[in-house]
């Protein structure tokens, strides 16, 4: 059986990363909560 998570760095930064984020309405909201809560990474 093949493993169901397999990682690849720049579909993750495409798809999650800072610009992915801050190009949507839910993405800036999900920055903007991290910031509030203090968070030291913003991105995974």
């Amino acid at each position: 059986m093949l493993p169901t998570y397999r990682p690849h760095k720049r579909k993750r930064r495409r798809k999650m990363g800072f610009l992915a984020r801050m190009s949507t309405p839910g993405g800036r909201a999900t920055i903007r909560r991290r910031r509030a809560k203090g968070r030291h990474t913003l991105i995974p």
